[in-house]
């Protein structure tokens, strides 16, 4: 698979080098490709390339072969981005010291280096990721963290961006990773549209969880506090203070604390944030009502309240994060800012 592109800026391309391997995930490959191919018919400058080691064919884990552009050391050119896909039985490629050692080269001398899912292992085995925060699969964080304890792994985040470096979750959120990215360089809009086209929802926020808030709630043994889990999840408008779930659930405020802390590692009203947020986040994906309504409607007591929960929860307000998802809208009504 040949994917070298022509920038229609020649005088000034984005050039964007992903690293090829036996064993690649293809969506890491493939994925953060359509974006920038996709971002180019709507007028961006990329040129994109991709490398193996030796400059031949690699199988990708579907079986299917890719054909690179070059060899890694023949990258002659100074990269803007850097890619670096994973592999799921990462310790084969962390264990490939030619890989690492061109991966290191490349990413001292690139302007952003990007990774996807289990290619945060290479790149932490370059020591590049020291000191900084790192996300990958969610399977996978414990690994990274034990193998790489210098590296503040975040086994929730879609992604991270910590300086010129940004890791992503696995396979799909190589596509936020890459829209985040085309975000960055042309602005909001040619991001939108990139999305709108590859139908996916405009990149979500780097800080929203890999995971359904209502999925990990129901991973508690305990079925008192499975009970209350439910219950929040079910009716995030309701009162859900702690005097009140401990109450509906016959137990102490003190003993349901300790049940949270130790089956969620965090407390009640944290949780019920977490729902709240959830229940926000699809009233504005889904709606267009204004922003004062999308708090009462899932239990915030006002929209500064909804407003610095996101903040604090996804790193975005109410109103970007609804920007995100404007195209999703009917009639193509622009959503209320704030």
């Amino acid at each position: 698979m040949n994917t070298g592109t022509t920038s229609p800026d020649r005088t000034a391309p984005h050039r964007v080098l992903v690293v090829l391997f036996d064993g690649v995930q293809l969506m890491d490959v493939a994925g953060p490709l359509e974006v920038y191919t996709v971002a180019n018919d709507h007028g961006a400058g990329y040129r994109t390339y991709t490398a193996s080691l030796d400059g031949k064919p690699v199988t990708s884990t579907a079986g299917l072969p890719l054909v690179p552009d070059m060899a890694l050391d023949a990258v002659d050119f100074a990269v803007d981005t850097l890619v670096v896909p994973g592999r799921s039985d990462w310790w084969a490629a962390v264990s490939d010291a030619p890989l690492v050692e061109a991966v290191t080269r490349l990413a001292e001398n690139s302007r952003t280096v990007a990774a996807v899912c289990a290619g945060a292992f290479p790149l932490a085995a370059t020591g590049l990721l020291d000191g900084r925060r790192a996300a990958t699969h969610w399977r996978l964080a414990a690994d990274l963290a034990a193998r790489y304890p210098a590296v503040e792994v975040d086994s929730d985040a879609i992604f991270v961006r910590d300086g010129r470096f940004i890791t992503s979750a696995g396979i799909t959120a190589g596509i936020d990773l890459a829209l985040a990215l085309v975000e960055s360089d042309h602005g909001p809009e040619l991001a939108r549209a990139v999305a709108k086209y590859l139908v996916v929802f405009m990149a979500r926020p780097g800080g929203q969880s890999q995971f359904s808030v209502r999925q990990t709630s129901r991973n508690t043994a305990h079925s008192v506090l499975r009970d209350v889990l439910d219950e929040v999840a079910a009716d995030p408008v309701g009162d859900h203070s702690l005097p009140a779930l401990a109450a509906r659930a016959g137990v102490s405020p003190r003993h349901l604390t300790r049940l949270f802390r130790g089956e969620t590692g965090g407390t009640a009203a944290e949780y019920v944030e977490r729902v709240r947020v959830e229940a926000a986040q699809a009233l504005l994906e889904a709606g267009n009502d204004a922003l004062v309504t999308v708090a009462r409607r899932s239990g915030f007591r006002s929209e500064e309240t909804m407003r610095r929960a996101f903040r604090r929860r996804l790193g975005v307000s109410p109103g970007s994060y609804r920007d995100r998802f404007r195209t999703t809208l009917p009639n193509g009504s622009s959503p209320e800012r704030g």
